[in-house]
């Protein structure tokens, strides 16, 4: 079983993909023609560049919508595909569920001809986040087990460029730091069980957290506290896109 087998039954209800960042990845991909999508969940972000998906989880491949591309069920560590397979490879706010970093790695290097795509984040700067840093350490110290640095991602693809990739004040792709100026969808559950670090931290260490930020809210401290993110479009709470070239 794998981590969305038991926690990515309710994924495509907050996870819709967010045009900004999905011109992002567009931009990142250039004019690669051929992409393989690994750690592909239920598709977000897939072009028709897209060729193959390659997905662990069968809850996730079974929310895929109609018309995606062909998906097989395997692991970035073991991708069952030839070398040089297609034009680029995109691995999407993926890398830190692997077991195996530098294998997944290696076999992303192994497949795409020219170019390797990676979304992630900078665990130095999440920290800063008022979510975790003020109501949900224990969901930052979970995520301190897991992220990984970006210059290491970097020295594993042999040199890549690093971008910022802002969070805009609406975000539709419901991931972490996707609700920073609406800072109400926390308290729902179905938001939660879309957020990675916070349904592997589970309900009842977070509950005392989640406690506080309620109470913040209906006396307005929260809303005193950060006034100036009211006045932001877009945040950077840390995420990073890492494109290798070769």
């Amino acid at each position: 079983m794998t981590v969305y087998d038991a926690i990515g039954t309710t994924y495509t209800s907050t996870r819709r993909p967010d045009p900004r960042i999905e011109a992002r990845v567009t931009a990142a991909l250039g004019d690669a023609r051929s992409v393989i999508n690994v750690g592909a969940g239920a598709g977000s972000y897939e072009t028709s560049r897209v060729v193959l998906a390659v997905e662990p989880s069968p809850v996730m491949i079974g929310q895929r919508p109609p018309g995606a591309a062909p998906a097989v069920r395997a692991r970035a560590e073991e991708i069952p595909v030839a070398d040089d397979a297609a034009d680029a490879v995109t691995a999407l706010l993926t890398v830190h569920h692997w077991t195996d970093l530098a294998a997944g790695i290696a076999e992303l290097r192994r497949i795409a001809r020219r170019r390797v795509v990676i979304l992630t984040w900078d665990q130095r700067v999440f920290r800063r986040f008022w979510l975790v840093e003020e109501y949900l350490p224990e969901a930052a110290a979970f995520d301190d087990t897991r992220a990984v640095p970006v210059e290491h991602l970097a020295g594993l693809l042999g040199g890549a460029r690093v971008e910022v990739v802002p969070v805009p004040h609406d975000c539709t792709d419901g991931f972490g730091a996707a609700y920073w100026r609406r800072p109400e969808a926390y308290l729902n559950p179905v938001v939660r069980s879309g957020i990675s670090m916070l349904a592997q931290t589970g309900e009842q260490v977070l509950r005392p957290g989640l406690a506080r930020l309620a109470a913040d809210l209906e006396s307005g401290h929260w809303q005193d506290r950060y006034r100036d993110l009211t006045g932001l479009t877009e945040f950077d709470a840390g995420y990073r896109m890492v494109v290798a070239e070769f």
